[in-house]
């Protein structure tokens, strides 16, 4: 099964910054996931056993250098497409009219 996880670090300490390049680096340097990164979070996407199996990795290493951290994630069992846009309302029946709000 393939999976998309959307996460955010917040390393509760004055140099955070720091501690969530760390974690990108890490996580970037897993095998077996597709990594995409903004300003807002990070998604990943692969199969389970390797996007989970990443996550616990790079979480611990990020938990073990600083203490405490949050880690905010949303799992979804759908193998989304993380590299393009999104296409909303294009084909999926919304009010166009809403397309900008909320």
């Amino acid at each position: 099964m393939r999976i998309t996880v959307e996460m955010s670090l917040y390393p509760l300490a004055p140099d955070f910054v720091g501690h969530i390049t760390d974690f990108i680096v890490e996580l970037r340097r897993e095998p077996g996931i597709e990594i995409v990164t903004n300003q807002m979070s990070t998604q990943v996407r692969g199969d389970f056993d390797a996007v989970m199996g990443a996550i616990t990795r790079c979480t611990r290493a990020a938990m073990e250098r600083v203490h405490p951290v949050v880690l905010v994630a949303k799992f979804l069992n759908a193998d989304l497409d993380i590299g393009a846009a999104p296409t909303v309302g294009a084909t999926s029946g919304a009010n166009p009219g809403n397309r900008d709000r909320a």
